[in-house]
């Protein structure tokens, strides 16, 4: 059977290029992947086999119309997966938890490399910011904000060795994040708190803080429905104009955390590549403070050093 051949009669190839040009005409930013993603979701395949399926001319499955009824309604795929890829792992995601974004990958990424280098005996990239790092057998990782647990989890999963505790403040994420960990059976200690206030048993003793707190600035309506409409607003408003007093009390979090020469990584909005460190400057907490860009070339993520 020719291509043609399985357009004509229908089936799983014609009712993806249907709901492609359905989810471009929503709007949606990629619609060809999503009407391939929500195909192999709904027929129970992978890519590769959802492919060949179409090839083959197979039936539409019943519930893919429904499916791109939701998406083209702009609900995020990966609600309808139920799943989201990060780094090395498949998470669960859902209603109630923040979606990870794969920006926040380059924010883990800082902190593994961090830890790697901890645990090798070596030093992080810039070997003249971090005199006062004594690479200890086991270092000790603290995740605030953790939500779906991506950070904490992909620490974990790519550095072993790593001591890794995360909180989160919603329940509704806490559970998210404990179906993760407890699904991938990677031994992290994940708390319901305030990431203000946790952790008192840590205190001084901490190597790596990692953070993706709230930033959006309050006042500030994110633009894409995905993110407005069904990320919770605990995960995404920083309560400030500027959007950084969450951050900052996370930050002074961190500093009561860290020893002298710990590491923190956190991520920031786009627009507070000049701020966010600016601000954690002036508190005189943190020593050889840099910002880091993702792969769009946007500002993304500051890099700061317990003062000692």
């Amino acid at each position: 059977m020719t291509p043609n051949d399985a357009d004509a009669r229908g089936g799983l190839r014609a009712a993806v290029r249907a709901a492609t040009v359905r989810l471009r005409e929503a709007g949606v930013p990629s619609p060809e992947i999503d009407a391939l993603v929500l195909a192999a979701h709904a027929a129970g395949l992978d890519l590769p086999g959802v492919h060949k399926a179409m090839v083959l001319g197979l039936p539409e499955p019943a519930t893919y119309e429904g499916l791109i009824d939701e998406r083209a309604a702009r609900v995020p795929l990966q609600h309808l997966t139920g799943r989201a890829g990060f780094r090395n792992l498949e998470l669960r995601v859902g209603p109630g938890v923040f979606v990870p974004r794969p920006e926040t990958e380059l924010v883990a990424g800082l902190a593994i490399e961090t830890v790697e280098a901890l645990v090798s005996g070596g030093m992080p990239a810039r070997p003249d910011a971090v005199e006062h790092l004594h690479p200890p057998q086991r270092p000790v990782v603290v995740d605030l904000c953790t939500g779906s647990g991506a950070i904490a989890l992909a620490i974990k999963d790519e550095v072993p060795a790593a001591e890794v505790h995360a909180v989160e403040i919603s329940d509704l994420a806490v559970g998210w994040a404990t179906a993760n960990r407890d699904a991938l059976g990677l031994d992290v200690d994940l708390r319901l708190g305030d990431a203000t206030t946790e952790f008192a048993d840590l205190e001084g003793g901490v190597d790596v803080v990692v953070s993706n707190p709230p930033y959006i600035p309050v006042g500030m309506e994110p633009v894409d429905p995905e993110v407005r409409d069904h990320d919770p607003e605990v995960a995404l408003y920083g309560g400030s104009a500027d959007g950084l007093a969450i951050p900052l009390a996370v930050a002074a979090r961190a500093a009561a955390l860290l020893r002298p020469g710990g590491v923190l990584v956190m991520e920031h909005a786009d627009s507070q590549g000049e701020t966010l460190p600016a601000a954690l400057r002036h508190t005189g907490q943190w020593v050889d403070v840099r910002d880091e860009v993702d792969l769009t070339g946007r500002p993304r993520a500051t890099v700061a050093y317990r003062s000692p």
